[in-house]
């Protein structure tokens, strides 16, 4: 039983990020269940739906949002509710209505929370967008890329997942907890680019103290500096150092065998790092990532290899920590973060989703006579 057990969130279904904020909710034990689309029920072809892992951990029930009784259903479970979720463009919830002052009227403690990428209001608040899009707008993504290359998308970790899915999670858990005490819901507005420039905070402090340009490539977490970057080893894989703090740039020069003569004195002098960046670029590509990786490990070297997606699964830290599991036959990432007495769980894998439609309406509160009548009608897939 994991540390949300017994608050109770509706889910109204999307992509990305409100799933993701979803699946959060359920491993750390929240009994959430999930209104689907009908027709998208199917889900993607090609794409098995055991393998949309941000569908996992909960109960799935289909419902056609244009039926009126589907409507009253959603209405129902809403007004039993803790908490509800949604991720449509601005407007369309209140169209259906399901918006948060219809929800409230039905539920005065309710915690409505809502995700968008541009927010509920300001110029471009219905304007249709992606993560790349959002965060192109906070100043992230101008910020990550190679020096004399062009900006580079970090996957969709920092919009979708990032500024969104943890700043909703995190923001409906705070309401919850104000609801307690208060005894009133609220709207939780989580914007994806409120949240990637929140999470921006550290580089735009450094840039306003003048210790970090708008150029790529040349600050001290952008592979600026030589000791903070990734380099090819003898049989073309890759390794990263972290090494900002001076005792663990000199244990990286211990464990590279560098003469320091051969080095510039003061390491903080911009103008000697292209000379530091070769001597390591040269040094790293005499021996494979295994020996570096046994060359490094243990001597106060911040190191790691770069493991792709099919090898981070097996590298014997994570092993030993069970960050990934096998659920469904499918190798996936474990819930996190780690609680020492409540511990979360992944419930149901994601290619159970929609299997248990009696049982989730039943656990909230409709007769079998009533969930028959809903799929007499077209309410329920």
């Amino acid at each position: 039983m994991g540390p949300l057990a017994g608050i109770r969130i509706v889910e109204l279904g999307g992509i990305g990020p409100g799933p993701f904020a979803s699946m959060l909710f359920s491993e750390m034990g929240a009994d959430v269940v999930r209104i689907g689309r009908r027709a998208a029920a199917e889900g993607i072809k090609g794409f098995d739906k055991r393998y949309q892992l941000l569908n996992r951990g909960r109960r799935t029930v289909a419902m056609d949002l244009k039926n009126p009784r589907a409507i009253e259903a959603v209405r129902r479970m809403i007004a039993g509710a803790d908490a509800v979720t949604e991720g449509f463009r601005p407007g369309v919830a209140e169209r259906l209505g399901l918006g948060p002052d219809d929800c409230l009227q039905l539920n005065p403690k309710l915690v409505y929370g809502r995700i968008t990428g541009w927010g509920q209001d300001g110029p471009l608040a219905a304007e249709p967008g992606h993560d790349i899009n959002y965060i192109a707008l906070t100043g992230a993504l101008h910020a990550i890329g190679p020096k004399d290359g062009p900006p580079i998308p970090p996957l969709n970790l920092v919009g979708d997942f990032g500024g969104g899915a943890m700043y909703l999670a995190f923001g409906i858990v705070c309401a919850l907890l104000e609801a307690r005490s208060s005894g009133r819901g609220q709207v939780v507005d989580a914007a994806m680019i409120d949240g990637a420039s929140s999470l921006m905070t550290m580089m735009y402090g450094m840039h306003a103290a003048g210790l970090w340009t708008d150029e790529r490539g040349s600050n001290r977490l952008d592979s600026g500096t030589p000791w903070y970057d990734v380099y090819e080893t003898s049989d073309g894989k890759w390794i990263s150092v972290g090494c900002n703090e001076p005792q663990f740039y000199e244990a990286l020069l211990d464990r590279l065998g560098v003469d320091r003569a051969s080095l510039p004195a003061d390491r903080h002098d911009r103008k000697g790092w292209p000379a530091i960046r070769a001597c390591f670029t040269q040094k790293f590509r005499e021996k494979t990532r295994e020996q570096w990786c046994e060359i490094m490990t243990g001597c106060e070297v911040c190191f790691a290899p770069v493991l792709s997606m099919a090898e981070a699964p097996r590298h014997p830290h994570m092993k030993a920590r069970g960050t990934f599991v096998e659920l469904d036959g499918v190798v996936q990432p474990a819930p996190a973060p780690r609680f020492s007495r409540t511990r979360p769980e992944i419930r149901h894998s994601a290619g159970s989703a929609g299997q248990q439609t009696d049982d989730a309406l039943g656990d909230w509160g409709f007769a079998a006579a009533e969930i028959a009548e809903l799929r007499a009608c077209g309410a329920v897939g």
